[in-house]
């Protein structure tokens, strides 16, 4: 009986042992995966200013901006 009542002992602590590292874990993986959605928004910002950045800078749109700001000049 008294066998019964360590295995039983032991087996509890093994359960909420390994409850905890799974809360841990749960917790560890969703910050990771908030982490990485930064990022990736970040990126996705970045990309998206560096595409703005490139249109403009396309030689037919300087030379068609610079046009214009001389025909509102001579209105």
């Amino acid at each position: 009986m008294e066998q019964m009542n360590t295995i039983v002992t032991l087996l509890t602590i093994a359960v909420v042992l390994l409850s905890v590292v799974i809360i841990a874990l749960l917790v560890t993986v969703t910050v990771v995966l908030i982490k990485v959605r930064q990022v990736v928004d970040n990126i996705n910002a970045t990309t998206s200013n560096l595409a703005h950045a490139t249109e403009w800078l396309n030689p037919a749109k300087v030379f068609s901006e610079i046009v214009g700001a001389f025909r509102k000049l001579r209105k």
